[in-house]
């Protein structure tokens, strides 16, 4: 996708202004799903560089990332990019206030779009809440677009979450394309799976119609979750846990078990192959 250029100025960020909704915490359960199961991406060459895409109208999510992924590879360098000057300002302001006290060396601000305007190519994108206000046309080149300025071992993480971050989706991806799709839910709180389909990515979300993957998944993994009822009796988590364990054994495109360890199961999350999900020709 080429670069806007007006003479004697400035080249435009790629992409547009969205609404820029934050709040802390609230990516908190995708970033500790990318510092538990990316670790191979996060510490992959001398420097790794992280990218947060849209952070919106608070540097917040990006300091969180910062603090989440710095755990994982204490090297991991961290940038967080916006279009909108006056974001990149508050990002940087934050960083006048703390850098006194020797913090968050190897976090910086700079505005930018899907160009990505860093010196190296980033082991870690995380794009959440981003291409929601696109449409599908334009969530798949963006996904072209950043998926060619990733490092070799690198992943972009793209997803939409609610307000809260109690229920998620994301995918994730390397150079060569779609890899995963991750379901995330609070799980008290989520009267059946399907209800997640709300937080599908745009490039699926005007998929979920009868005859297309994702809806076949996500029907029947409603319908393991009205199997797995009588495991309610234990707790939420256990139902959630039953109904992963029989849809990994119906559902015809899922030919092993759902990745991810056991443990993010208990989290409220499931992680399926691409290819359950694959939008039909």
């Amino acid at each position: 996708m080429a670069v806007h250029r007006t003479p004697g100025r400035p080249a435009r960020p790629m992409g547009e202004v969205t609404r820029g909704t934050t709040a802390p915490n609230r990516l908190r359960r995708v970033d500790l799903w990318i510092a538990a199961t990316q670790t191979r991406a996060l510490r992959s060459g001398p420097r790794p560089l992280a990218v947060d895409l849209g952070y919106g109208a608070s540097p917040v999510t990006t300091v969180e990332l910062y603090n989440r992924l710095r755990v994982a590879s204490p090297r991991l360098e961290v940038v967080g990019i916006e279009i909108e000057p006056e974001r990149v300002a508050a990002g940087l302001s934050f960083l006048e206030r703390v850098r006194p006290t020797g913090q968050y060396e190897g976090l910086s601000f700079r505005r930018g779009g899907f160009e990505l305007p860093v010196d190296r190519p980033p082991a870690l994108i995380r794009a959440f809440n981003v291409l929601r206000q696109y449409d599908e046309p334009a969530a798949w080149r963006a996904w072209d677009t950043l998926c060619a300025r990733l490092a070799p071992e690198g992943v972009l993480v793209e997803g939409t979450c609610s307000e809260t971050g109690r229920r998620a989706v994301w995918v994730t991806l390397g150079p060569e394309g779609p890899r995963t799709i991750t379901f995330a839910a609070h799980l008290p709180t989520l009267p059946r799976p399907s209800d997640l389909a709300e937080r599908l990515p745009k490039t699926l979300i005007h998929r979920n119609v009868p005859g297309e993957p994702v809806h076949t998944l996500l029907a029947d993994f409603d319908r393991c979750w009205a199997v797995a009822a009588p495991q309610s009796v234990f707790g939420p988590r256990a139902r959630w846990i039953e109904a992963v364990r029989l849809l990994a054994r119906i559902h015809p495109v899922i030919t092993r078990p759902p990745l991810g360890p056991r443990p993010r199961w208990r989290l409220g999350e499931v992680t399926f192959p691409w290819s359950a999900v694959a939008p039909s020709p």
